[in-house]
């Protein structure tokens, strides 16, 4: 069976949800409202459908919205997963080594593997963002650094808790705002072996009665996006201990800079930037 797909941007958070909203009228499978990575201020705001929709609907909720003229394509019948599974390889990010269960046999003897299968969306490791927090981490554990106290937030599949996981011993929360980001990152964590040290909760930031009781927290990652990054600083403070770590992501090289700032103005002092083609992570210090 076909797909169609209809997609616009416009700008503001705000528009975007409200024309995502307007667009369950037209009866989708499916609805998703994304800030863009370019940092150009705009909005993805896309739809799928079984059948092809009506034209003159869609240019009514874009004009009715501020949106561009919405694309229409048909996506051609394809098994999403053995396709995923053919392009995606093992990554390696220090002695991580992320992999789908069809490269279990190329896990090496003395790398941390990590299994992340292909049909789990949300972070497989191969973004240049999950990359570099494995690589920030690895990083920190080479200079003796500890935590027995970890958070992942907007954790995706739980790729980075499941690396704090078999880091040390100590249990770790992660926490997303997607319910179905949670339930990935939960059987990520039961693959791994990890149910009982990989605690998932659906959250907002900090905002969950778990996180609440275990901090202040001795490392954090957050690979999101710029603007949730810098409006978390002042979170992020109060919920990480004194000589703690953050890691962060999801940052294009050109925003890096603006989050600095905003973690400096916080209390924090960068320790580290590496820069993975068009993405930056960075390591701070509490």
């Amino acid at each position: 069976m076909p797909t169609f797909t209809a997609l616009t941007t416009l700008p503001g958070k705000a528009a975007a949800d409200a024309l995502g909203a307007a667009l369950e009228t037209l009866e989708p499978i499916g609805v998703g409202v994304f800030e863009m990575e370019d940092g150009s201020g705009l909005w993805e705001v896309g739809a799928y459908f079984e059948t092809r929709p009506d034209a003159v609907a869609l240019a009514l909720l874009a004009a009715a919205h501020g949106a561009r003229d919405f694309a229409v394509s048909e996506l051609p019948e394809t098994d999403w997963v053995a396709e995923v599974r053919r392009e995606l390889h093992p990554v390696v990010a220090g002695r991580f080594f992320v992999y789908g269960s069809h490269d279990a046999a190329k896990l090496p003897d003395d790398a941390v593997g990590l299994l992340i299968e292909a049909a789990m969306a949300f972070g497989t490791g191969h973004h240049g963002t999950t990359q570099g927090c494995l690589e920030a981490l690895d990083a920190l554990i080479d200079e003796g650094f500890v935590a027995n106290n970890t958070a992942d937030i907007g954790c995706g599949t739980a790729v980075l808790a499941l690396a704090a996981a078999k880091t040390w011993a100590s249990p770790v929360l992660a926490s997303d705002i997607d319910e179905v980001a949670v339930d990935v990152a939960r059987a990520n964590a039961a693959a791994n072996g990890l149910a009982d040290r990989v605690i998932c909760v659906e959250a907002a930031g900090f905002d969950h009665p778990d996180l609440a009781a275990k901090s202040p927290f001795d490392l954090i990652f957050a690979n999101i996006l710029k603007g949730p990054l810098i409006d978390l600083a002042p979170d992020m403070a109060r919920h990480s201990a004194r000589g703690g770590r953050l890691i962060l992501s999801g940052l294009l090289v050109d925003q890096a800079d603006e989050v600095i700032a905003a973690y400096e103005d916080a209390g924090f002092a960068l320790i580290r930037r590496v820069e993975l083609g068009d993405w930056a992570t960075l390591t701070l210090g509490h």
